[in-house]
């Protein structure tokens, strides 16, 4: 049995950060480099393997020394790699992230091998994700690996997770079938045409996903929190007050966490405090991998924080 399968993108890292971003057309000289694993998928699945959770990866990377980095971190993070596979055209995926001195973050990435993780390879990942308590998608792959993952959870009973970034429209056919969807704002004014920017307007984009047929909606408030709303039922989680380093890998954080919440069979509001305070402690440290943290760090933090 898998606690939580987890179906996306693996990437190596390249991450630079400076005093600030820099615009187009300037430079701007950085403070500290960082090469590592990274994607959304493989970051997801680092995630809730920290918080203790049996997962399985289903992802493609190259026949490159990337892929091999990616494989032996996922290795020693204990995350099942058997359904990692290797495409032998094309290279393991890149990003490249730069941070500002407040934790701001912007990323240009290059999908490679991701690129080519196609429905026959969730299928023949079928067993894995029948067998899990929470299957847990994002969109750094092919729509129709997406897709194929949530109808394999879907008909075995497994609750379905989407982290849909990076931002594209999706069809309502796939939004019925999640048990919950977690979009930060970007993400939530591309499903569905609404600006979020604060605490109303979040709750005006969960509303529209929970009316398409997602059982549940997490949506980024801005700087604000996120609001967790399903059936007639609202929660509003509050920003945790850290010392932010790096935003990148909170969204994975909160994704991996509330999905680990479920396969444990935890309530929604318990699940969704539990994943704000995983995404807060990920902001603290710089990188998206390294950021993620322990299960006795999210207590602590919980703790402390009541």
């Amino acid at each position: 049995m898998i606690d939580v399968a987890v179906v996306g993108k693996a990437n190596i890292d390249y991450l630079v950060r400076g005093p600030r971003l820099p615009v187009p057309g300037q430079s701007v000289n950085g403070d500290a480099f960082q090469e590592a694993p990274g994607g959304k998928g493989a970051n997801q699945a680092v995630g809730a393997a920290r918080l203790g959770a049996r997962v399985a990866l289903v992802a493609r990377v190259g026949r490159d020394a990337r892929g091999d980095a990616v494989l032996a971190s996922l290795h020693d993070e204990g995350v099942d790699t058997r359904q990692v596979t290797r495409d032998p055209l094309e290279a393991t995926g890149v990003a490249l992230c730069q941070v500002g001195a407040s934790g701001e973050k912007q990323i240009l990435s290059a999908a490679g091998a991701n690129a080519r993780l196609t429905a026959a390879c969730v299928r023949e990942a079928g067993e894995v994700l029948r067998s899990a308590r929470v299957v847990l998608c994002q969109l750094g792959v092919p729509l129709e690996a997406v897709a194929e993952a949530v109808r394999i959870g879907r008909e075995a009973g497994a609750r379905v997770v989407l982290d849909p970034g990076p931002p594209a429209p999706l069809p309502d056919s796939i939004i019925a079938c999640l048990d919950v969807i977690r979009p930060n704002t970007s993400e939530a004014q591309i499903l569905t045409g609404i600006r979020v920017c604060d605490r109303e307007s979040a709750r005006a984009a969960a509303r529209d996903l929970l009316r398409r047929g997602a059982r549940a909606a997490a949506v980024q408030a801005g700087e604000h929190g996120d609001v967790l709303m399903w059936g007639d039922r609202e929660v509003w989680l509050p920003r945790f007050t850290v010392v932010r380093v790096d935003a990148t890998g909170a969204g994975d954080a909160f994704a991996s966490a509330l999905s680990v919440c479920l396969a444990e069979g935890k309530e929604l509001e318990e699940a969704g405090h539990f994943a704000s305070a995983c995404a807060a402690l990920a902001t603290t440290v710089l990188g998206a991998q390294a950021s993620l943290p322990k299960r006795e760090a999210v207590m602590a933090l919980l703790q402390q924080s009541h």
